[in-house]
């Protein structure tokens, strides 16, 4: 649905500096001025649903009524397949408080380990949900395949990004620079999907 409102601000339902850099780079050039939950102290509900599209509708939701603006949500993870799916919607949350990457890589590491598990495939998932003022929600969602490698590899990226190598290459995404990453990663599939029924269909 391509938007008819006079707003050209948005507001990302996220305290995430790495997610909002990387909308933000992206949205810009359609002329939006995006701002985050932090920007206007907006404080996120607790994430209880049980899949990704309900997490970021449930934020999106929550923004938007509070605002009145057009918000959107993510809510994005890494399902590991030899672990049942995990950490999933709980990808954020294997990172403890306060959030520490290092530690959930690590989880994930061990957790392969103490299975002995040698299929090490995996994907990165994004649900990315739009709502506006007086409209139904709209979700959509990318997917990069991959696998787990283990040490840790790159300075770049966040989250589980050093451990996560994407199907027909040879590294991570924690050492491919920030456009080649949003070439295919999972947010920037979620975001191409948004865009091409938000603005262009």
């Amino acid at each position: 649905m391509k938007q008819k409102q006079n707003l050209d601000t948005w507001v990302l339902a996220s305290h995430n500096k790495g997610k909002i850099k990387e909308l933000d780079d992206i949205l810009a050039a359609r002329g939006l001025d995006l701002k985050s939950a932090a920007d206007i102290n907006l404080v996120e509900p607790e994430e209880t649903e049980s899949t990704f599209e309900g997490n970021a509708a449930l934020k999106s939701e929550a923004a938007c009524a509070a605002t009145q603006l057009i918000c959107l949500a993510d809510d994005s993870g890494l399902s590991v397949d030899a672990l049942d799916g995990d950490p999933g919607i709980y990808s954020a949350r294997w990172a403890g408080e306060p959030r520490d990457f290092n530690r959930a890589m690590a989880r994930v590491h061990d957790a392969l380990e103490a299975r002995q598990a040698s299929n090490r495939t995996a994907r990165f998932v994004c649900v990315i949900a739009v709502s506006a003022p007086g409209e139904d929600t709209r979700v959509y969602r990318g997917e990069v395949e991959g696998e787990i490698v283990w040490p840790p590899r790159g300075e770049g990226g966040f989250g589980y990004d050093a451990i996560f190598q994407p199907l027909g290459h040879d590294r991570t995404f924690a050492q491919m620079s920030s456009d080649e990453k949003k070439s295919m990663s999972h947010r920037g599939r979620a975001l191409e999907a948004m865009i091409a029924a938000e603005f262009d269909a």
